[in-house]
């Protein structure tokens, strides 16, 4: 009877345990561990198109990942989608002239912010504006672009 017991316990520790390893490798996949995240400042960034970028994206440098997306808006007089990031505060040096742009990770990843620092010695703030951008390419408008160059070459012969 005390071998059958201890038996069921440790099959509900073991149960568990995988329960536990299930629920954080859920929440790294779909980027929900922010836990893990201190404190940072809050930058923008205007964009013609976003593409997929979501909130929770992450924002790199380099393939690092120094901060997320933590919100996207439009603007109505401008006509363009304004996106928040906070960035770490450990990464605090990043002059005024960085560039941003959307980019995907691999084929059909998740779209992510790269940031590629400039030469200012003049560095960002908290509610500073990214100035510099390059939008997201859109693989629909590449092709109808491609097609039409080339119905356009058909044409000529």
């Amino acid at each position: 009877m005390l071998n059958i017991r201890s038996m069921e316990v440790a099959v509900g520790i073991f149960v568990a345990a995988g329960l536990a390893a299930l629920l954080m490798l859920a929440m790294k996949v779909s980027n929900l561990s922010a836990f893990s995240e201190g404190s940072g400042y809050t930058v923008t960034a205007a964009f013609d198109n976003i593409g997929g970028l979501k909130v929770r994206s992450p924002v790199k440098i380099g393939g690092v990942r120094v901060g997320r997306v933590t919100g996207i808006s439009y603007d109505e007089h401008t006509y363009q989608a304004v996106v928040t990031m906070t960035i770490q505060d450990k990464y605090n040096r990043l002059p005024t002239d960085t560039h941003a742009s959307i980019y995907t990770s691999g084929l059909l990843g998740e779209q992510y912010i790269g940031l590629e620092p400039g030469a200012s010695d003049k560095f960002l703030a908290d509610g500073d504006r990214i100035k510099q951008t390059q939008s997201a390419l859109v693989l629909e408008q590449l092709i109808g672009q491609f097609l039409f160059s080339k119905a356009a070459q058909g044409g000529q012969k």
